[in-house]
């Protein structure tokens, strides 16, 4: 969940001079904060349409992993355009690190419905991002050209392998004879 805020992270750091700690850690949280909330806004939206959905939710879930997958390996494949040097608001961070999250939204919406603990998963993705978009800001006045679409590319193959496994875990394994007749 955190490959989005790494690669914005990288960008918000090549526009940087040179980040110290304390401005890539208050990136970092930035980030870290707004990508906890939202899978648990998602996941209330998912908790309340549950009932109407209990029989195919594991293919909700897999349908929007492998949406949420699919589109952030084809940010991670455009061309990366030049950085531009502008100077950094913090409305403007926050308006990236929302639209960073909004996936997380989304994989809130589908964990739902896999009966997950909320609270430690968005504690978990919310520490994750914030170590992740730190160390990205660090890392984006040297490395933000060459690594920022890599990162988006991986998260994408994770989440799609996420919600394949939820697939295969949810059919008893009908999934997987499917795609060995394939």
């Amino acid at each position: 969940m955190s490959a989005d805020a790494f690669a914005a992270s990288l960008s918000k750091g090549a526009e940087l001079t040179k980040p110290r700690w304390r401005h890539a850690l208050g990136i970092g949280l930035i980030f870290g904060t707004i990508e906890a909330i939202t899978p648990v806004l998602g996941w209330v939206a998912g908790k309340a349409s549950q009932q109407y959905v209990e029989a195919w939710d594991h293919w909700v879930a897999f349908v929007l992993l492998t949406a949420i997958g699919l589109h952030m390996m084809y940010e991670g494949l455009k061309k990366e355009e030049q950085v531009a040097h502008r100077k950094q608001t913090l409305w403007l961070l926050v308006l990236t690190a929302i639209a960073t999250s909004l996936d997380a939204m989304a994989v809130g919406a589908s964990l739902a419905f896999i009966d997950v603990d909320i609270i430690t998963t968005s504690l978990a993705i919310g520490l994750a991002t914030t170590v992740m978009a730190s160390m990205g800001t660090l890392l984006g006045h040297k490395l933000g050209r060459y690594v920022g679409h890599w990162a988006e590319l991986m998260g994408g193959v994770v989440l799609i392998g996420i919600g394949v496994m939820v697939l295969i875990e949810h059919t008893g394994g009908g999934v997987t004879s499917m795609l060995q007749a394939l």
